[in-house]
């Protein structure tokens, strides 16, 4: 199937999903995760319609930028970690920064968004799996980087955002996840008490994201069904 097929057949998968939840549509967002596909592949996915693209690392945007980078309405997220020491390039270069993870990161991009003259969209990643390769905050640090945020007046706190453990069946992935997904919102409404722009859930990836709409997800990360599988990382 084509990019543009696989869209058509998520967006109807994504419609279903609602109709179960009884949800709008219109508040689940795609990310079309480009990381690691050919920059040809993310302009096939952008002339079918698709905005709303993730890239794991500033390199790799940086280099995609040259020649996607100017295209109508693209929104690109960094939705890898990122290193405190890359968060000037970091705004620069992106729409919104997904995965911060502490205060520290928190301030410096902060005062790169100060120097930019914008407000930067942020979702704080929480660490909810045991998986020592996940990213994120520990949940019992969320409450004091919420206290600290308001004062960060060049950020736009928008949502959390997790990844959960890689399921032991990838045919009950949907299920295996729910107990993380409904962690992550009990998480996110606590969270709203202090920041009520934090209305985001960014949660749900290609093999389990029927049950992520379902359990109140804004915004899926879908890379393997639109674009296939990924090339391996060169050495």
């Amino acid at each position: 199937m084509s990019i543009a097929e696989n869209l058509a057949h998520l967006h109807d998968q994504i419609l279903a999903a609602c109709a179960r939840a009884n949800r709008n549509p219109a508040d689940v967002a795609l990310m079309a995760v480009s990381k690691m596909h050919p920059v040809d592949l993310l302009l096939e996915a952008h002339a079918a319609g698709q905005r709303l693209f993730g890239e794991n690392r500033v390199q790799e945007w940086q280099g995609k930028s040259e020649i996607a980078g100017t295209l109508e309405d693209l929104d690109m997220h960094l939705i890898g970690p990122l290193q405190s020491n890359k968060s000037t390039r970091a705004a620069e270069l992106f729409h919104s920064i997904d995965t911060v993870d502490s205060l520290k990161l928190a301030q410096r991009l902060n005062a790169a968004a100060g120097a930019l003259g914008k407000k930067l969209p942020i979702y704080i990643e929480v660490k909810l799996s045991p998986e020592e390769s996940k990213h994120g905050l520990a949940p019992a640090d969320l409450p004091a980087l919420i206290e600290a945020l308001p004062s960060l007046t060049h950020l736009r706190p928008t949502g959390l955002m997790t990844v959960p453990p890689w399921p032991a069946d990838i045919a009950q992935a949907g299920d295996e996840a729910r107990p993380y997904f409904r962690e992550l919102r009990r998480l996110r409404d606590q969270s709203q008490r202090t920041i009520p722009t934090l209305t985001g859930l960014s949660i749900g990836m290609s093999n389990d994201f029927a049950a992520a709409i379902e359990e109140g997800s804004t915004c899926i990360r879908i890379g393997t069904a639109i674009f296939g599988k990924r090339a391996p990382a060169s050495a």
